[in-house]
């Protein structure tokens, strides 16, 4: 009776660890089928990791475009599969289809997507007044650059403490460095001027912040980070390849 028992008992836990294992391998491969944010799988697991994050942030009450968050998303996924980024809890958005008497500047937490800063910023002086329409890669064009960037290293020059941005999009802001294209802060960037003008003050096509908020957000995104620098100009959405490659209607 005691062998017959210990039979029943040695088979049932035999059975059990069966199904043990069956159900931790089915784990496993599941798991290796989530998108992970590491490697670019398909349009459509991206589409669901971000479903409802624009809502959900309510950025819309804060003016950012839909489409400019979109596209921001899914070329951080793109650059962050291509090894690009390196600081990858944060996103920075430029929308520059916003006039710049109002905060077109977002850098977003990309972890818990909060929305760590929302300023001013200003756009190059022969792209627009309030509103930047004109953009341009080329040399001493005191133009903005559209496309995305990836943050390098701060330096102390003339405006101070700045970022160093390299253009990721070929013909399209890839002189950014040798513009000598940064983030740094401006007077100019300011509600006084917004007062006074209208708009604030341009740069030379540089992505100018307040004197009052450059500091901790150059900390946050320096190193390595996304910043994308958006409009619907036609020749950047028809000519960009990472929009292309990263992003779907």
């Amino acid at each position: 009776m005691m062998k017959l028992v210990f039979k029943k008992s040695a088979c049932t836990i035999a059975v059990l660890i069966v199904i043990v294992i069956t159900q931790l391998s089915f784990t496993q491969i599941k798991s290796a089928n989530v998108f992970s944010g590491k490697s670019y799988n398909s349009n459509k697991m991206i589409g669901n990791k971000y479903a409802n994050v624009y809502d959900s942030m309510h950025l819309s009450t804060y003016g950012l475009s839909k489409q400019a968050f979109d596209y921001a998303l899914k070329g951080y996924d793109y650059l962050l599969s291509l090894g690009k980024i390196k600081n990858d809890g944060v996103l920075s958005i430029v929308d520059f289809t916003m006039p710049s008497n109002v905060k077109r500047l977002f850098v977003i937490d990309v972890k818990s997507f909060s929305l760590l800063f929302n300023t001013y910023v200003a756009h190059g002086r022969n792209s627009g007044k309030a509103t930047a329409s004109e953009f341009s890669n080329a040399p001493n064009s005191f133009e903005s650059s559209l496309g995305f960037y990836i943050t390098s290293n701060t330096y102390n020059g003339k405006h101070g403490y700045s970022l160093r941005l390299e253009g990721e999009e070929q013909g399209i802001n890839d002189n950014a460095l040798n513009r000598g294209i940064v983030m740094h802060c401006a007077p100019y960037v300011s509600e006084g001027f917004i007062k006074s003008q209208g708009y604030i003050g341009r740069s030379e096509g540089c992505p100018a912040i307040s004197p009052k908020v450059y500091k901790p957000i150059i900390e946050k995104i320096k190193d390595g980070s996304c910043l994308f620098m958006y409009s619907t100009d036609e020749y950047y959405m028809s000519h960009s390849t990472i929009l292309k490659n990263g992003a779907v209607a």
